[in-house]
């Protein structure tokens, strides 16, 4: 299974959160087992991410599609620049970033 195929997975049969103030407040709080980030998202973006998620323990994959492409891997008619994977549902996804990364 590719990331994109997981991705998709883990949007359709577990509970994610899409978009960059949503997914930042997520990870605030601790809550989050990943955080995937669009290859073209904004520097200051990307900063906050890593810098809350390294506070929060939780692993950041910086994905090489950019928001359009990640929006419609999540079947969203929108960009999405950073999702929070908060349950995998039957996706393997955790698995496939630990062993990429």
């Amino acid at each position: 299974m590719d990331i994109n195929k997981a991705i998709r997975t883990a949007v359709d049969t577990g509970e994610v959160v899409l978009g960059s103030r949503q997914a930042i407040r997520s990870i605030k709080h601790g809550k989050g087992k990943l955080v995937i980030v669009a290859g073209n998202c904004k520097e200051d973006i990307i900063e906050d991410v890593k810098y809350y998620a390294k506070l929060s323990n939780i692993p950041v994959y910086i994905h090489d599609v950019n928001s359009l492409e990640l929006g419609a891997i999540c079947g969203k008619p929108f960009p999405v620049s950073v999702m929070v994977i908060l349950d995998p549902g039957n996706s393997d996804i955790l698995e496939m970033v630990k062993s990429e990364g």
